[in-house]
């Protein structure tokens, strides 16, 4: 195979334009809990931000690869954007699955107690939310509630530079947001999740719930960033997040559009908050943004 084809590949399971989904919240996580400039000179910052761009998504999509052939099979969205995985190639995949599960065991070396623990979360929600015998992603309610392996990073980043967890109100937002992303990139899949019989949570209450459904839990976000940040002029884009289901349901905007401009919307607001932490953390004789 040749070295282009298999970089295409890799970059193809690893669903690179998602790749920010996973290392994203390990920057934010690692920056919200840093207490200067000098915790990002720390070699194990670079490390696992590494580790949360391509071995972690290659983790997290190859396993859910590896175990949806099924319903692959008759998902368009493996014709282009993403990799369908049969005969040979399914055999491949398996091999590099294990070799980031041996790269991920052994990196959890050099962990202290807690940290083994949220890593260990994180690697637990990656494999058994499309492997057997959990499987999370066929149950209902636990489908969503089981993304929160995105937010794992956040956690585990914020706890190895500041050796404490995240306040409860930032672990709530994050469990709104991810719940929201999940069931809404679900609800373009209803109909072949359930030609392959996969009941997830829009299979299982219909679409216009789960756009309500989604609705809410942006709305809950919505209004955590706001008074969080005590109604901060910036913190208002956060209402980009509510109108996503409402520009479907309402202005009858086509979902499978508007899912992949997630990433976008995703990368440009998280990258600002980001920026709005590291001006305020880190670099504090810069005018304020935050």
């Amino acid at each position: 195979m040749a070295v282009s084809e298999s970089v295409v590949k890799l970059l193809k399971v690893s669903r690179f334009r998602f790749w920010i989904y996973a290392a994203g919240p390990y920057v934010i996580g690692y920056t919200l809990g840093a207490s200067g400039f000098n915790d990002f000179l720390r070699p194990e910052y670079y490390l696992y931000l590494v580790y949360f761009f391509v071995p972690a998504n290659i983790l997290i999509y190859g396993v859910n690869d590896y175990f949806d052939t099924a319903t692959d099979i008759l998902n368009p969205k493996k014709d282009g954007k993403e990799l369908r995985v049969v005969g040979v190639e399914r055999k491949r995949l398996g091999r590099l699955l294990a070799a980031v599960i041996t790269l991920s065991l052994g990196l959890m070396v050099l962990q202290d107690n807690v940290g083994r623990i949220l890593f260990a979360g994180f690697l637990f929600l990656a494999i058994f939310y499309s492997a057997p015998p959990l499987r999370f992603k066929s149950k209902p309610f636990l489908d969503f509630a089981s993304n929160y392996m995105y937010i794992m990073p956040g956690v585990f980043g914020y706890y190895i530079v500041s050796g404490r967890l995240p306040d409860s109100f930032v672990l709530l937002a994050g469990f709104l947001h991810i719940s929201a992303m999940h069931i809404f990139s679900a609800i373009p899949d209803i109909e072949y999740d359930r030609r392959a019989g996969i009941k997830t949570t829009p299979v299982y209450i219909g679409a216009k719930p789960s756009l309500a459904l989604v609705a809410g839990f942006w709305t809950g976000l919505a209004y955590l960033a706001l008074t969080l940040t005590r109604f901060h002029p910036l913190s208002f884009l956060v209402l980009i997040y509510p109108a996503v289901p409402l520009s479907v349901a309402v202005f009858k905007r086509d979902i499978n559009r508007v899912y992949w401009l997630l990433p976008y919307i995703n990368t440009s607001l998280g990258g600002l908050l980001w920026l709005g932490l590291v001006n305020y953390k880190i670099i504090p004789f810069f005018p304020r943004l935050i």
